[in-house]
């Protein structure tokens, strides 16, 4: 609706993990080096965890495009299914046959992949997402997948990616093999307030902004206010303010555009 008035060629703040929108905060780096330096030197698992909206899904389909050709990756957006699934969705994420029930035969199968990967120079990286919604019982079987090694070096790399209750997870006496294995972690936390200003100003850029609309200090204070640097609520706050900007015809948002379309969004406008 808005797009037109303002010359954007997208919507700036949606929702989706668009790498292309990642602002790289002091966090957000630090997560991403830490991310790149457990897969490229090895580490075998890394884990990464971050409140709901800090950015954590984002971050990951950045780290899969900077990979390039020399990695096999296989992404895993939502992990509630038995060890059988696991096995046949890893399987298909590689563009390997899925079919079958018999989890040694999947896992041969899968093993054959990576040893020939190996041949082949190439290194092969298991992401999942949402982590925190695995069963004791199907991090158990990630752990063991781990087991798939050489002599030299292990065929899998795993990331982790969940919100904090991952961490709680891992902490369980019955999973103490699975966190021992885990070398590489980062917590990723809220933006600053001058990192959300960054941010806000970064998403129009990608999106099309040629200095409009622009959004005044005090409405920057109050998006801070209402989404304590946590990017989800950020894109939304916009998103409304933007909205709430264009009814008014207005190039320059202030506190008032800001605060109009959070009670839209929260319905009670």
């Amino acid at each position: 609706m808005y797009l037109d008035f303002y010359g954007f060629h997208e919507p700036p703040f949606n929702i989706t993990p668009d790498p292309r929108y990642l602002y790289l905060s002091r966090g957000h780096r630090e997560a991403l080096d830490h991310i790149l330096y457990g897969i490229t030197q090895r580490k075998g698992f890394i884990q990464i965890t971050g409140e709901v909206g800090a950015g954590k899904s984002t971050l990951c389909r950045a780290v899969l495009e900077r990979l390039g050709e020399t990695y096999a990756t296989a992404l895993i957006l939502n992990p509630s299914m038995t060890g059988i699934q696991l096995l046949r969705t890893i399987l298909r994420e590689l563009g390997l046959n899925d079919r079958g029930n018999d989890r040694v035969r999947l896992v041969e199968r899968l093993d054959a992949f990576l040893l020939d990967a190996v041949v082949q120079g190439k290194d092969t990286v298991l992401f999942i997402d949402e982590a925190q919604d695995m069963t004791p019982s199907l991090l158990e079987e990630v752990r063991l997948l781990s087991n798939l090694e050489t002599d030299d070096r292990k065929l899998l790399q795993i990331v982790l990616i969940g919100q904090p209750e991952l961490r709680g997870m891992l902490d369980r006496p019955e999973l103490r093999q699975l966190r021992q294995r885990v070398t590489v972690r980062y917590h990723l936390g809220p933006l600053t307030r001058p990192e959300t200003r960054a941010y806000i100003v970064h998403r129009l850029g990608v999106a099309g902004s040629n200095g409009r609309p622009s959004f005044t200090p005090a409405a920057m204070r109050s998006i801070y206010r209402y989404a304590h640097g946590v990017p989800r609520l950020i894109n939304a706050a916009c998103d409304a303010a933007l909205l709430a900007g264009y009814v008014a015809g207005r190039d320059q948002l202030g506190w008032r555009e800001v605060r109009r379309g959070l009670k839209q969004l929260e319905g009670r406008g």
